[in-house]
């Protein structure tokens, strides 16, 4: 049969279904109230077509409306409520009162490409609310994710404004492929990422975990897919929302160095120690042989100065928000308009984001719906890249800090690397601004072919654009007096995703219910960059925004970076009586960043749920209210390799031809055109229940994820010219125990006591790599993806050590280190694997209370059986060589035989075996977020003229509990997985401003 036979055979069986459909009863509209036992409003209350993915959410004051065939069944339910099923029949009004339940299961959710009940599930998925993201004030919604959402790890490291925390989903993959989760803003995968959204503009957040329920989306949500959905407008009156918080932030410790006295008694150690000063106490003679003129003078005088207090200060936080809601029986809408602003504890650090929002839903008649979601947003971020505590740990505390006349003195030493750190931030000495624009839509037309069978097209175009300058003027420790310089960097991106979506709903004989999804996608991306260096700008006050004065261009370029994926999924859902669930989904995805041997993927998945507690033998338990259990297995792949790998590229180079100067190109990449896409096979079992009358509910999952075909680098000898190049190498294995569980502790008399609690457990393991263990890359079978790898110390030898200390050519004071292999020295060879920054487990609670109108929370999430490597313990900071500050640290002498830290050395540029120095358990436990709030009753509301009045103050991260803070005067332990943002993943260093404690107050007000 020709291609054209089977459109026209395609064609007229869709017609036939129409016509089939059109002549059974059309929709009808039906609006109501949904209320509680108390007759009072359940905003957010979910309305559910039965056997059908339609479904609505109530408003603010619990009214729905929602269109359905006349014949079928709308199922009410809510978080903590009894569902409620009501036969539509010939009524238009209907209202419904919902009593407390027994579970949460029947909470309607967002899944890809729809929606469905919590026991309707099949996948693994995990919930995170508006009730959540509200109860702290956050930048970034990914945030309210951390210790609330099982199987998901995300790390927020330290308080620099406007950074983003980093998101890893039932662990880390891949080594080079990328592991990201895929973002779905209102239906739309996006490819610039989330940091825009405004967190109060959300309503939900679902994360999909295992192959089932990522599978739909392909290639993209090879490491998980977050579906985030914002707020909608709902028929009824209109209101007006306004939301404002106001707080301060303050640092929560910081990395202590020496004060004056403590590093002029550290200098002379370090000269004790070579014999270039008297032992004993300190003398002026012997004083006046070692210090310059200003540091005598500092001494006599008792002056010491603070460079870390003086760069840091009393930071802010702020957020208002107003929005707009409603609408009518054919129009609804909500608009939002929002200033958030951060300003960070490192003086010239902060954010400022302005955003707006206008989601607008519009029904043309009963067949066809159309609706938006814009979102516009500017923001502007400084100091991004600007970290001046690193110099303000090294800086001499005895040098003269400020001139006679009380300016600042640029050398307060005669240290001629080392300037003074006030000079950093003198306005114009340093500028690092980024200026971001963004317009983000969902555009979607629905179409209501017939009773249960619908077409919808997305479409999702998303434009930003970046602006970062920077500018480092004369007086500057980069410059040391030498010529400014400056940069602007460009980058305009364009992305844009076309969906179409057909969805087909039957239920035969009231007991076996079947939906099928089909979707063919379009995603393309394009970036422009553009960039220009110079040095020598005439005018520092000029900055960077006359570039093309300055003496010298140092570099210039330019570039373009494409890729498209095309698709198709098929997804079949069958669900008998609403006990035995099985979906089976098929994905193929081709990508252009694949040459034409491998371009296309396919990934299947296929999952299988039982509702236990609805079969006849338990439906009469008084003790079980819900029980289901369910497994699953698939594959999916991963594209996240940049584009180009598979051809083989030129880069420009310079020789000499003819005794000038000329310019050509040379090979300077390996094309790989066998590459192929990286698999990821999930195996899920989970287990749903609910007992005692709904106090008890929660799940419990266990999965294996295998990843093969990894796309890594493989290195080749440097004669050939190359490093190395893509390939597919290797394989990894996650293993993995999520637990939720909810509990009501009390509910009596108006006083309610619940707890949330949650608990991961991720084993992160290497099975395969192409030549076994690969140690310059630090990875090792059977080991997570990332290790620490070096020499293991375990003491600092003493003097009654000396003669063992001798053989391996040191002497009292040095670090001792782990002889592992007993050969009488210490070489490459005792290197060892000492951990990893993946941890053991993690979790966290929050314990919710309230009581006519007072509501309390506090949240508690901890990381346990990591390590970290502190960069503050080793190198410039920690060099114990009497030049420069160093850390406060424990160091041996003969009279303090510790075994923390090793004798100070003026003759060593680093301790020997300093890398040593440098490792820690990460292990901590924080106290996020205690919130208390007061909503007035609505006598005193009414006569304000309001629908609602909350106010609250909260506290954010009051307590860190860590070994590496208590025990070493560390800062804060949490730290990244993987390296990202100027910072080295599971490590700790000056590029990550200090960890702060916040206190809001705030207001929600309803009009």
């Amino acid at each position: 049969m020709t291609s054209r036979n089977y459109l026209k055979t395609g064609l007229l069986l869709l017609l036939m279904v129409i016509g089939t459909h059109l002549t059974q009863a059309q929709d009808v509209q039906v609006r109501g109230q949904i209320t509680d036992e108390n007759e009072m409003a359940i905003p957010g209350a979910s309305v559910l077509v039965k056997g059908t993915s339609t479904g609505v959410a109530a408003d603010l004051d619990g009214n729905y409306t929602i269109s359905a065939p006349a014949g079928a069944t709308l199922v009410f339910s809510f978080i903590g409520y009894s569902p409620k099923e009501i036969a539509i029949g010939n009524q238009s009004q209907i209202n419904v009162q919902l009593n407390p339940d027994v579970s949460d299961l029947d909470e309607v959710v967002v899944v890809g490409y729809g929606t469905t009940r919590k026991s309707q599930l099949t996948g693994a998925i995990s919930s995170v609310g508006s009730k959540e993201i509200a109860e702290q004030p956050i930048v970034d919604a990914r945030q309210a994710l951390q210790g609330r959402a099982t199987g998901v790890d995300v790390t927020q490291a330290g308080s620099k404004p406007g950074s983003a925390p980093q998101v890893r989903i039932r662990g880390r993959r891949s080594f080079n492929a990328g592991n990201d989760p895929l973002y779905v803003v209102d239906n739309i995968p996006i490819a610039g990422g989330i940091n825009d959204i405004n967190p109060q503009d959300i309503v939900s957040m679902e994360v999909l975990k295992d192959a089932s329920a990522t599978a739909i989306y392909g290639s993209r949500g090879a490491n998980g897919v977050v579906l985030i959905t914002t707020k909608r407008g709902e028929v009824g009156k209109t209101v007006v929302s306004v939301d404002s918080y106001y707080g301060v932030n303050q640092s929560l410790g910081r990395i202590e160095n020496f004060n004056g006295e403590e590093f002029a008694e550290y200098k002379r150690e370090s000269r004790r120690a070579v014999g270039e000063y008297p032992e004993g106490p300190a003398t002026q003679e012997a004083d006046e042989g070692l210090f310059e003129p200003n540091e005598l003078e500092s001494i006599r005088l008792g002056r010491s100065f603070d460079y870390i207090d003086a760069l840091t200060r009393t930071g802010n936080i702020q957020s208002h928000q107003v929005s707009v809601s409603g609408g009518s029986q054919n129009t609804t809408f909500f608009i939002s308009g929002n200033l958030f602003r951060d300003v960070g504890v490192v003086k010239s650090q902060d954010f400022s984001r302005y955003s707006f929002r206008a989601n607008i839903d519009h029904k043309l008649n009963d067949k066809f719906r159309i609706g938006t979601s814009t979102l516009f947003t500017y923001s502007e971020r400084n100091g991004e890249n600007f970290n001046p505590i690193g110099g303000a740990l090294q800086e001499n505390p005895l040098g003269k800090t400020f001139n006679d006349d009380g300016s600042i003195n640029f050398q307060p030493t005669n240290d001629g690397l080392r300037t003074n750190p006030l000079a950093e931030i003198v306005p114009g000495a340093h500028e690092d601004l980024t200026k971001r624009y963004r317009i983000f839509n969902s555009i979607y037309a629905l179409w209501d072919i017939a009773p249960g069978l619908s077409y919808r097209v997305n479409f999702g175009p998303d434009i930003t654009i970046r602006r970062s300058g920077r500018f480092i003027g004369s007086q500057t420790n980069a410059r040391r007096g030498g010529d400014p310089t400056g940069s602007v960097s460009e980058e305009f991106q364009v992305n844009y995703t076309l969906e179409n979506i057909i969805n087909y709903t039957k239920t035969l004989n009231e007991a076996h219910t079947f939906q099928f999804t089909g979707l063919q996608s379009l995603q393309r991306d394009n970036r422009e960059f553009t960039n220009i260096n110079v040095l020598g700008i005439p005018a520092e006050s000029q900055l960077f925004h006359r570039l093309g004065d300055a003496s010298q261009i140092t570099g210039a370029n330019t570039n373009l970076i494409q890729w498209t994926l095309m698709s198709f999924m098929g997804r079949l859902n069958y669900d008998y009586k609403g006990k035995i669930l099985v979906t089976g989904t098929i994905r193929a995805d081709g990508s252009s960043r694949f040459g034409e041997n491998n371009r296309y993927g396919y990934f299947p998945s296929v999952a299988v749920g039982w509702n236990i507690g609805d079969e006849e033998f338990l439906s009469g338990s008084e003790f079980l209210d819900q029980l289901k259990i369910r497994t699953s297995y698939g594959s999916i792949g991963n594209q996240g390799i940049d584009p180009y790998q598979t051809q083989p590229l030129l880069a420009r180079t310079a020789y000499e031809f003819g005794g000038d100067a000329a310019f050509g190109y040379r090979p300077n990449t390996i094309g790989n055109p066998d590459l192929r896409w990286e698999t990821s096979t999930t195996a899920n079992a989970g287990l749903d229940f609910a007992f005692s009358q709904g106090r008890v509910s929660g799940s419990l999952e266990y999965y294996v994820t295998t990843t093969s075909d990894l796309l890594a680098p493989q290195p080749l000898p440097n004669s050939t010219g190359f490093g190395g190049f893509i390939t597919n190498i290797g394989k990894t294995q996650n293993r993995g125990i999520e637990l939720t569980l909810n509990t009501i502790n009390v509910d009596r008399g108006g006083f309610r006591w619940s707890t949330d609690f949650i608990f991961n457990r991720n084993r992160e393991e290497i099975l395969e790599l192409a030549d076994g263990d690969d140690i310059g890359a630090g990875r090792f079978i059977g080991e997570p993806l990332t290790v620490f790898f070096d020499w293991n110390k375990v003491g600092i030898w003493q003097l009654d050590e000396a003669d063992e200390a001798a053989v391996y050519s040191d002497q009292p004071g040095i670090i001792k280190v782990e002889d592992i292999n007993n050969d009488g020295q210490i070489n490459a060879d005792d290197r060892q694997i000492l951990g990893s920054a993946v941890p053991d487990f993690s979790g966290g609670i929050t314990n919710r209370f309230s009581y006519k109108g007072i509501d309390f929370s506090f949240f508690v999430f901890g990381r346990f059986g990591s390590m970290i490597r502190s960069d503050f313990h080793t190198g410039g900071f920690n060099a114990l060589a009497g030049r420069y500050n160093n850390l406060n640290v424990d160091y041996w002498t003969p009279d303090n035989p510790t075994n923390d830290y090793p004798r100070p050395n003026v003759n060593q540029e680093f301790p020997k075996y300093s890398t040593s120095l440098r490792y820690f358990n990460g292990t901590f436990l924080k106290v996020r977020n205690i919130n208390l709030g007061y909503t007035f009753p609505a006598s005193i509301v009414e006569n304000l003229k309001m629908s609602s009045l909350r106010i609250y103050t909260s506290i954010q991260q009051p307590f860190i509990f860590s070994e590496y803070r208590s025990r070493h005067a560390g800062i804060d332990p949490e730290t990244f997985i993987d390296g990202e943002q100027g910072v080295e993943g599971g490590v700790v260093n000056s590029n990550i401003a200090p960890a702060v404690t916040q206190i809001t107050f705030g207001i929600n007000a309803k009009f």
